[in-house]
């Protein structure tokens, strides 16, 4: 069935977090990422790993599939759903031991070259009201049409970085190898709380027509992040203040992925994931930090 045009503008209803140690300690170890800023809970704050708030924002996506104008898309036709682009913005760093609350509202909704196209604006507050993070994110649902009046889009997600816009310093650097374990779709299930079983379930992914189970975009993304907040920033996570790209191949396991940076500056750079026969996994990735630790203006 096509999705409707009506489905602009409607938001879920508020999902609560409550954020702790083992939680968030967890979602870093399932990235092999052994940075003492997120596990040493002798540290009068522990860091959260910058892709952590994917996990607080994943009830909400699924929420938005039951939104008018979405509901009407069968169990196989949503099984085709894929995330395309992700934009992730932190005005305030999540903080273990705190609750906080996660909504998502359709923005945007048009036609592409693979399917329906859904922009959605995540937004995480604190419970003082205050935005602590907001991320937007474009799902494809593939196959899929639209129908109804025309709409638009009712916000605008920021530009992204560009190399052209900015000081460009090539990077000269060998690329950054990673390793993706032949568990880590089981791992970052359960460590994320984020399920959905073609990134476990080999019969569920074979039925969808996956070659087998495949990595969660989100944590190629986190990887990808884990590795530049250790090339660049000497671990200092506390510091990214946005981050994202475009998920362009399916990324099976085990294999290594390589990372490129391929333009950098005092307090960005950008990036390339590929996977072990060279196609590119992320595109236009970026990371961007502040060079001030205290400052989280975006």
């Amino acid at each position: 069935m096509p999705l409707r045009t009506q489905l602009v503008g409607q938001s879920t209803a508020p999902r609560r977090h409550a954020v702790d140690a083992r939680w968030t300690m967890a979602y870093a170890a399932g990235l092999q990422d052994d940075n003492p800023r997120l596990q040493d809970t002798t540290q009068a704050t522990l860091a959260v790993h910058p892709l952590f708030p994917v996990c607080l924002e994943w009830p909400s996506v699924l929420d938005s599939r039951m939104l008018p104008g979405h509901d009407c898309l069968s169990d196989e036709e949503l099984a085709r759903g894929v995330h395309a682009t992700h934009d992730l913005h932190v005005i305030k760093p999540i903080l273990p031991g705190q609750t906080y609350h996660t909504t998502a509202k359709v923005v945007n909704l048009e036609a592409g070259p693979r399917g329906a196209r859904v922009g959605l604006q995540l937004d995480t507050l604190d419970d003082a009201g205050d935005l602590v993070i907001r991320t937007w994110q474009t799902n494809v649902s593939r196959g899929v049409a639209i129908e109804g009046p025309a709409t638009l889009s009712i916000a605008q997600a920021p530009a992204w970085p560009q190399a052209s816009q900015l000081q460009q310093r090539v990077s000269a650097a060998a690329a950054i190898p990673i390793a993706v374990s032949a568990g880590l779709g089981n791992v970052y299930t359960e460590t994320a709380r984020i399920y959905n079983p073609i990134h476990s379930d080999r019969a569920f992914a074979l039925a969808a027509g996956l070659p087998d189970i495949i990595l969660h975009g989100t944590a190629s993304l986190a990887l990808a992040v884990s590795a530049l907040s250790h090339e660049l920033l000497n671990g200092a996570v506390d510091r990214v203040i946005r981050l994202g790209g475009r998920f362009v191949s399916m990324v099976m396991m085990p294999q290594t992925l390589m990372l490129q940076i391929t333009a950098q500056g005092p307090n960005w750079a950008l990036f390339e994931l590929r996977n072990d026969v060279q196609a590119p996994v992320i595109k236009d990735g970026f990371m961007v930090w502040s060079e001030d630790p205290g400052a989280r203006v975006i």
